[in-house]
C-alpha cells in the first residue's frame, strides 16, 4: 500500500484470497486491484499485459499457486518479455505444514532460479521481506518474492542494508560459516549460538537473494572458515546448496568442507505443523546442532592429521 500510494504505477492481482489480507488494499486502490478467482494462468497472462504497459505489477497467492499452476505464462508472457512482474508466494517450505504435499512450496526456489530474467528473493525474517519488497518493486523485470508465513519473529534486532544479490552477514565466526536463505534464517542463528556453547565460532549469512547470487560472500567464507554448511526448507536438489556448489566446484577455494542440510527430494508422507515438518527431515534447531558439530569435528581431526 505503501509503494502504491507513491507510485500509481502499482499494481495488486491475487488469485482468489483476501479475507482481511487484501481488502485494505482493494478499499483504497480498487481501481489497481483484482481477484482473478482460482484462474492463476489468467492472473499471469493479465499481469503481464498491464507490465507490458507500462505498470509494476503483484501477483499474489498461496505456496505453488502463483508459480507452479500458471508456469507456462511466467516463463512464455513474463519473463521472455521481461516484462515488469513481481510474483510473490506466501507460505514457502512447509507453512502451510498440516494441508500436505499439493501446499508445501519445497521446489519452486529451483524452478525459479532456471528461468531466464528471474530475479529470485527468499528473505529471512520480516525486516528483510519489508526491504525486499522495496527492493523488487524498484528492480526493473521479472521477480520471484518468497514469503514464510504471518508471525515470523524478527532475526535483525538493527537496521539492515538491504541490496538484491547481496547477503547479510548476521553473525561474525571464523571457525565455520552457516549460510541459510528463506524462514530458516531464525533456526541458523539459534544453531549457532549452540554452537558457540561448545566452542565454535560461527560465521551466519543471510542469502536472501538466490538470483543474482552472492558469488564473493561464499569464496570470502571459503577462504577464512573451514567449513560451509547451507540451510535451506526446500529440496536439496536445485536451491541454495546447489547454488553454492556450483560456486565452490568452480573456484580454486579447494580446503573447505561443505554440506547441505535442506529436504529430500520427495513429497512430504506426513502432515503438521511447520515444526514437526521441519525435525522430520532434520532441519530443527537440536538436529542441526548435533549434526554440524560432529561434521566440524570430523574437518578439525582431519587437518589435524594432515599436518601431521
Amino acid at each position: 500500500m505503501k509503494l502504491a500510494e507513491r507510485d500509481s504505477r502499482v499494481f495488486l492481482i491475487v488469485g482468489d484470497l483476501g479475507f482481511g489480507v487484501t481488502e485494505p488494499f482493494a478499499q483504497r486502490f480498487p481501481e489497481r486491484y483484482l481477484n482473478a478467482g482460482v484462474a492463476e494462468q489468467n492472473m499471469t497472462g493479465i499481469a503481464a499485459g498491464l507490465a507490458l504497459s507500462g505498470k509494476i505489477v503483484f501477483t499474489y497467492s498461496i505456496a505453488n499457486f502463483p508459480i507452479l499452476r500458471c508456469l507456462e505464462q511466467i516463463r512464455n508472457d513474463v519473463c521472455y518479455h521481461h516484462a515488469n512482474v513481481k510474483v510473490v508466494a506466501v507460505g514457502g517450505g512447509f507453512a502451510y505444514g498440516s494441508l500436505g504435499a499439493t501446499h508445501h512450496a519445497t521446489e519452486d526456489l529451483a524452478i525459479m532460479r532456471a528461468l531466464p530474467a528471474m530475479t529470485v528473493v527468499a528473505p529471512g525474517d520480516p525486516e528483510e521481506a519489508m526491504a525486499a519488497t522495496e527492493a523488487v518493486a524498484a528492480h526493473d523485470g521479472p521477480c520471484y518474492l518468497r514469503l514464510g508465513r504471518p508471525g515470523e519473529q524478527k532475526v535483525h534486532n538493527r537496521p539492515i542494508h538491504f541490496q538484491l544479490g547481496k547477503a547479510i552477514q548476521v553473525r561474525q565466526g571464523s571457525d565455520v560459516t552457516l549460510i541459510s536463505t528463506g524462514g530458516m534464517l531464525q533456526t541458523a542463528v539459534e544453531t549457532a549460538d549452540l554452537l558457540s556453547d561448545r566452542g565454535l565460532h560461527v560465521r551466519v549469512l543471510s542469502m536472501h537473494t538466490l538470483k543474482p547470487f552472492d558469488v564473493n560472500v561464499v569464496l570470502a567464507a571459503a577462504r577464512e572458515t573451514s567449513a560451509i554448511f547451507t540451510l535451506e526448507e526446500h529440496s536439496i536438489i536445485g536451491g541454495l546448496g546447489s547454488a553454492v556448489a556450483e560456486i565452490l566446484a568452480e573456484s580454486a577455494e579447494h580446503e573447505v568442507a561443505f554440506k547441505r542440510f535442506a529436504l529430500p527430494p520427495a513429497f512430504a508422507c506426513k502432515s503438521g505443523t511447520q515444526e514437526y515438518l521441519r525435525a522430520q527431515s532434520g532441519l530443527d534447531v537440536e538436529s542441526l546442532t548435533n549434526a554440524i558439530y560432529a561434521a566440524s569435528r570430523e574437518r578439525r581431526l582431519y587437518a589435524a592429521s594432515a599436518s601431521l
